[in-house]
């Protein structure tokens, strides 16, 4: 039976904490994450390299060199935090591709009705992860512009007397803060749970090979989100730095 749901599922609990289908995969992403991470440090030292290594060095320079056009000067401050973003919203939207997530199901009991339910499921895929990442973006762009213009420069953006129009551009960008949050969890969760959906379905109505293009468009699509959400943190971040009357 096909199975759809717009929530990540329970799988058990750790002293009355859900461990949901998205947690169990996300922390293999991040265990992969990491483990990349070591290996990339360790062949960097060697004379003779590994082959993964180049491929690894060449989408980091890919990625440092987009983030170098808006930062110039102040990439090596941020790039730590953006191609952390990059690489593990990649990880997670590509994970959810991965044959057996989403169609390999457990009994679960919860209200004390047994059902089957995904074992795995694409971190991406859970609006509490795009939302926890958005959260991240939008609480450190303010950190980064009061560091950068001082408190009360920076509270001028949302909070300005000067004239009847900078009062009303200050409620405007009040609001632009807060929607934010809402534009970057939708967008990411919305872009990436519809396609797993189209792929679960066609693979459900037509099994033999009919979901491969789609699949492959997936990947694109997993792709291009990454760079959107990473490049658009960027650019607000550029933008939290510029003083309000610029």
């Amino acid at each position: 039976m096909l199975h759809i749901s717009i929530k990540a599922e329970p799988i058990f609990r750790v002293y009355g904490f859900p461990v949901t289908n998205t947690i169990l995969l996300s922390a293999a992403v991040f265990v992969f994450f990491v483990a990349l991470a070591l290996f990339y440090s360790f062949q960097i030292r060697r004379e003779e390299k590994n082959r993964l290594f180049y491929l690894i060095h060449f989408g980091l320079n890919f990625i440092y060199g987009l983030f170098r056009s808006v930062f110039e000067d102040k990439i090596n401050y941020f790039f730590p935090l953006l191609g952390t973003f990059f690489f593990f919203i990649l990880l997670n939207n590509w994970s959810g591709l991965i044959p057996g997530v989403g169609t390999l199901l457990v009994k679960t009991s919860e209200s004390r009705h047994e059902t089957l339910v995904p074992l795995l499921r694409g971190g991406t895929a859970d609006l509490n992860t795009t939302l926890a990442l958005a959260l991240i973006t939008v609480v450190f762009s303010q950190y980064i512009g009061i560091k950068t213009l001082g408190f009360f420069a920076y509270i001028k953006r949302f909070v300005n007397f000067k004239s009847p129009m900078a009062f009303f551009t200050g409620i405007i960008e009040t609001v632009s803060e807060f929607s934010k949050i809402v534009s970057f969890s939708f967008r990411l969760f919305g872009n990436i749970f519809a396609g797993e959906v189209i792929i679960a379905i066609m693979a459900f109505l037509i099994p033999v090979l009919i979901s491969f293009p789609f699949l492959l468009f997936e990947i694109f699509i997993g792709f291009i989100q990454a760079i959107v959400f990473s490049m658009l943190s960027a650019v607000f971040y550029n933008l939290a730095m510029q003083k309000a009357d610029h």
